[in-house]
């Protein structure tokens, strides 16, 4: 057994462990249910599925016997599925918040809960079909040469795969330097109409800038070495290269919840009340605001 595979393994329980816990706050709370955390529970759902993708692989490929064709391109499609919805869900949080910030007088009476459900579906249903990919021909088990390194996708196709998430990193980059903006301005008008609270509101500017960059350098971290590896190599290239860029990828679906969910006050005290029953005096109630981003 590769040690890679159980490191993947392993991950992979972390990963479905921990958004199984995100979901599990948000269903049994009910006041998350507005928009912002439909949005967060689809990235645990998806990021869930991802982890549970990682342990059907292994699964699929040493405890199976014999090896079924069926199997391993659903594990591939499962896993293609569970990592489309989770890069377009972070694509939804990243369009909400700019909305949020752009329309901040009609935002809430425009993105309605059953807008967002709808449009959460529609994304769901788009990523199932790439899931289905695989077993709808997307594979290179009748010619092995063709296998990129993400088997049993061919290169073609993992290219296609990689063009597109390179396009989407592009947008979300381009759609957070448009939220900075915003946010700068915002600060400012505020900071001259209340001159008293001008340091306050740039510390929270701040601290929104941060998380920007806890965000986008999280995620270029994890995915873009990976996804400019799957343009330029092919199954010939040695398999360590693909699993230690493949793990960092797979560790963004085990920061995500860090990231999205648990930093969120509403979730901490949800969190809070599930675990010991109470809120700590140090909690802090300060209302976000436009600076937080």
């Amino acid at each position: 057994v590769s040690p890679w595979d159980i490191a993947l393994c392993a991950t992979g329980t972390a990963v479905a462990g921990e958004n199984a816990l995100v979901l599990a706050v948000l269903f049994y709370t009910p006041s998350l249910r507005a928009p912002m955390f439909l949005l967060i529970g689809s990235l645990a759902l998806a990021d869930l599925l991802a982890g549970l993708g990682l342990v059907a692989n292994f699964a699929v490929r040493y405890v199976l016997r014999p090896p079924s064709e069926a199997a391993e391109l659903g594990a591939a499609g499962l896993l293609l599925a569970a990592f489309s919805a989770s890069v377009c869900s972070l694509l939804a949080i990243t369009v909400d918040r700019y909305l949020s910030l752009y329309n901040a007088l009609t935002y809430h009476s425009e993105r309605t809960l059953g807008f967002t459900c709808a449009m959460v579906l529609l994304m769901w249903l788009l990523c199932l079909g790439v899931g289905l990919l695989p077993l709808l021909g997307w594979n290179c088990l009748r010619d092995q040469s063709a296998c990129s390194i993400l088997r049993p996708v061919t290169k073609d196709n993992a290219a296609v795969l990689a063009v597109t998430f390179l396009l989407l990193f592009a947008l979300m980059m381009q759609l957070y330097l448009q939220i900075c903006k915003i946010a700068f301005r915002h600060a400012q008008q505020i900071a001259v109409q209340h001159q008293f609270i001008a340091t306050a509101q740039a510390t929270s500017t701040r601290k929104g800038l941060s998380t920007l960059s806890l965000i986008l350098g999280t995620f270029a971290l994890c995915w873009i070495p990976f996804a400019i590896y799957s343009l330029v190599a092919d199954s010939s290239y040695p398999v360590v290269y693909t699993y230690s860029l493949a793990l960092p990828a797979t560790c963004n679906s085990l920061i995500n919840p860090i990231i999205y969910a648990f930093r969120n006050p509403d979730i901490q005290k949800s969190l809070w009340l599930a675990c010991c029953g109470c809120i700590p005096s140090t909690f802090s109630s300060r209302p976000r605001t436009s600076s937080d981003v």
